[in-house]
């Protein structure tokens, strides 16, 4: 069916521009005056198959997500004017007018004029799979399933503020620790390109024998300076080779499970994938979706393979008639407090609300982990920067205290 881009005139001389299904402009214009919206201009659009195609052609999925604070913004307003009694798509054509990104704006509109059309929400939400995940739908699905849609709008309001504000707090954690490697790849760079070759161009021509530091000093100028392509293109084969067999299942398992192990980063990485899973999992169980549902979603979120293939045990062992608890406990990936609060919450009936305590306990556990981390890294990256500043003027130093001394 086409789609026509319109501007009008709605009740109260309010301006309204938007799109609209119909099978022809004569349509499309009987369509806007039921809807009591008096047509000023419509121009024909693209179908939506067309649409969605072109879009995942052109663009980038990362590029065409919608920001979380505009997202949660969404939630919220539309789970108050569910509960206020405003009728589904009374409630997307408000948010339709109120939204600001125009981005967002479309998708809202489509989104409005499936469900006009007798779609579901979560069926209309899930032609846009790069703006409502899978969980955004499945918790839609469910709340829709039980009568309780305005409840679940307002979790997963909450879920998508509580998980930028922990992507805030890693960003956030990282500038510090990027300046200072720019900063120190910078000086390094200045003084390897500038000031070593010349440096070691009058050395060559004295004949003096070279100290080690000053010959690995020279060699490291040498690769900057003279074979800085093919040290690129090995660089880059490096990179497709690593990223090819960490696509791969077992090197992703390798790498993920060597990410674990790292001092300080490791613990800080198995925080965050505990706090988004337990978080997900709070969520869909609250929200209605049955735990193996539950499960399979949430451990997508996890972002880690070894935490995820532990999660793909739970699932199996719950589909044995074993309890969560157990199965995490076996796998030997969840700390015993994770363990410990989860047996409480199956053995009273209150495993999402001990799953929202569990995610609040590790979010606060990354932040803690954060602080220690920042703590240590603005020592150990000015003690690194200083040294490796220190060895290459050393290196350039030697050479001429050696001549020196022998004149």
């Amino acid at each position: 069916m086409p789609v026509y881009r319109y501007k009008g005139v709605a009740a109260g001389n309010r301006a309204v521009a938007a799109t609209i299904d119909a099978d022809s402009l004569r349509g499309a214009r009987a369509k806007l005056r039921a809807e009591g919206i008096f047509p000023t201009e419509i121009v024909i659009g693209k179908t939506r198959g067309e649409a969605s195609e072109l879009l995942s052609k052109l663009q980038i999925p990362a590029l065409r997500r919608v920001p979380d604070l505009d997202l949660s913004m969404f939630s919220s307003q539309l789970a108050t004017l569910i509960s206020a009694g405003v009728p589904l798509v009374q409630a997307l054509s408000a948010l339709t007018e109120q939204v600001e990104r125009e981005r967002f704006k479309a998708v809202v509109g489509r989104v409005r004029e499936s469900v006009n059309q007798g779609s579901s929400l979560a069926e209309a939400l899930t032609e846009f799979p790069h703006v409502f995940d899978e969980l955004y739908c499945s918790m839609v699905r469910a709340g829709e399933s039980s009568g309780a849609l305005a409840p679940v709008l307002q979790r997963l309001s909450e879920y998508v503020e509580n998980r930028m504000t922990l992507r805030n707090q890693l960003i956030n954690a990282m500038i510090y620790p990027i300046m200072m490697l720019v900063f120190s790849a910078a000086v390094a760079g200045v003084l390897l390109v500038k000031v070593i070759p010349n440096i070691s161009t009058m050395l060559k021509d004295m004949k003096q024998e070279l100290p080690l530091a000053t010959r690995v000093t020279v060699a490291v100028s040498e690769i900057v300076t003279v074979y800085w392509f093919p040290t690129v293109i090995a660089i880059g084969i490096g990179v497709l080779v690593w990223s090819r067999v960490v696509r791969t299942e077992s090197g992703r398992l390798a790498w993920d499970g060597l990410m674990l192990r790292v001092p300080v980063f490791g613990r800080l990485i198995r925080y965050v994938a505990i706090a988004r899973f337990a978080r997900t999992l709070a969520t869909l169980t609250a929200g209605g979706v049955n735990i193996v549902s539950a499960l399979e979603i949430a451990r997508s979120v996890t972002s880690n393979a070894v935490i995820a293939r532990a999660v793909d045990g739970i699932k199996e062992a719950i589909t044995r008639g074993s309890s969560i608890a157990a199965q995490m406990r076996s796998s030997g990936e969840f700390p015993p407090l994770v363990t410990h609060m989860i047996s409480v919450g199956e053995a009273s009936g209150e495993l999402p609300a001990m799953l929202s305590k569990l995610a609040d306990t590790y979010d606060a556990q990354v932040e803690n982990a954060l602080e220690r981390m920042l703590a240590l890294l603005g020592p150990i990256l000015l003690v690194f920067v200083a040294l490796v500043i220190l060895v290459i003027i050393l290196s350039t130093l030697l050479p001429l205290m050696n001549m020196t001394s022998a004149l």
